[in-house]
């Protein structure tokens, strides 16, 4: 039975349109969506709808879409049309001279530019001027620091703890180990006005002080718990007194690793005589200045955040207590925090920082 309905429109394509399609196919400059519609075009002058579709993996509607745009209005059609709105007021010209003004200089007597101070330069407005920053990621506003370990075993030690983070050895328990020293007792010199609807809570600027206490911790990597001690000082002694704590609530057939830093009461000698007398225990210490390498600072960060930042203390036995009620609450929940970057990842992004460093520097 012959079919019944309007007959599909064939594309029959000149020489010069064939030239000017595969032309754009192939350009770089070209944008990616005229592409496409010119290999749509090309493809339906030599094979069915149902072809085209298998052969560039999408759909019936376009391809129809665009074998008709192209027959009514030929190579014109695989262009956009002008959209609807106002016209673009500010030229690409005008948006480059902003980002480059904003990269490579600053405004007379101050060290960064503003929305306003550049729109002022430019010759455009403050919101404009915004705009630009937000979609190319220019923040003149916004300044971070670092610090590059000059640690001559720096790529050794990262592959060390990253390796016990992320394989840790059998029959063992690491733990990511600690001092916050110099936590304050801080008590409001006025009640603090607890939050109410439409108003955030509020507090005065000043304070009275208490004292300090310090705190040793040894974040468990595999399950996140914490052995907590809080101490007048951090003192080898100290530091000792609180190996032994770990000792106790680890069993006697387990080897323990320890992630410390460099701080000279881990390498007292009474710590040494210690660890001679305690051989299952070893110690691994994070390069010089790289203390975001030993995991239980996000502990540490936590526990600033959540318990100690808008806390209110009176004196150092109740700041004991906030701290290890944390600690305790921190336990219960026990989800351990997860390493996810390899040293190799870690030891790349240092190498291409460096780089840059060295590059803005001309060294």
């Amino acid at each position: 039975m012959a079919k019944i309905g309007r007959p599909k429109a064939e594309v029959v394509l000149t020489e010069s349109e064939r030239i000017e399609l595969i032309r754009l196919t192939k350009r770089s400059r070209v944008k990616r969506s005229v592409a496409f519609r010119a290999r749509v075009v090309l493809a339906c002058a030599n094979a069915p709808d149902s072809a085209v579709v298998h052969r560039l993996r999408t759909t019936k509607t376009t391809v129809a879409k665009w074998r008709l745009r192209f027959i009514a209005r030929r190579l014109e059609g695989l262009y956009d049309e002008p959209r609807v709105g106002a016209p673009r007021i500010v030229s690409d010209e005008a948006v480059e001279a902003v980002i480059v003004k904003t990269l490579e200089t600053t405004p007379k007597g101050e060290t960064h530019w503003s929305t306003r101070t550049m729109a002022k330069a430019a010759g455009m407005s403050h919101t404009m001027v915004g705009r630009i920053w937000r979609t190319f990621g220019l923040q003149p506003h916004v300044t971070e620091s670092f610090k590059l370990s000059p640690d001559p075993q720096l790529v050794a030690k990262i592959r060390d703890v990253v390796g016990l983070y992320m394989h840790p050895p059998h029959n063992a328990v690491v733990f990511a180990v600690d001092e916050k020293s110099q936590i304050q007792a801080l008590q409001r010199a006025q009640p603090i006005l607890p939050m109410d609807i439409g108003h955030p809570e509020r507090r005065t600027h000043n304070y009275l002080r208490h004292g300090t206490v310090d705190l040793f911790a040894a974040l468990n990597v595999a399950t996140g718990q914490v052995i907590a001690r809080c101490t007048p000082q951090h003192r080898a002694q100290d530091f000792v007194a609180f190996l032994r704590e770990i000792d106790g609530a680890v069993e006697a057939d387990r080897e323990v690793h320890v992630v410390l830093d460099n701080l000279s009461a881990h390498k007292a000698p009474a710590v040494h005589r210690w660890l001679l007398r305690h051989p299952r225990f070893h110690f691994h210490f994070t390069p010089t200045y790289a203390s975001w390498l030993n995991l239980v600072e996000r502990f540490f960060g936590l526990l600033t955040a959540k318990a100690l930042k808008r806390g209110s203390h009176t004196s150092i036995p109740q700041l004991r207590d906030a701290i290890l009620a944390y600690v305790e609450a921190h336990n219960e929940r026990g989800v351990p925090f997860t390493w996810v970057k390899t040293a190799d990842e870690i030891l790349d992004k240092m190498k291409r920082f460096g780089l840059r460093v060295q590059q803005v520097h001309g060294r």
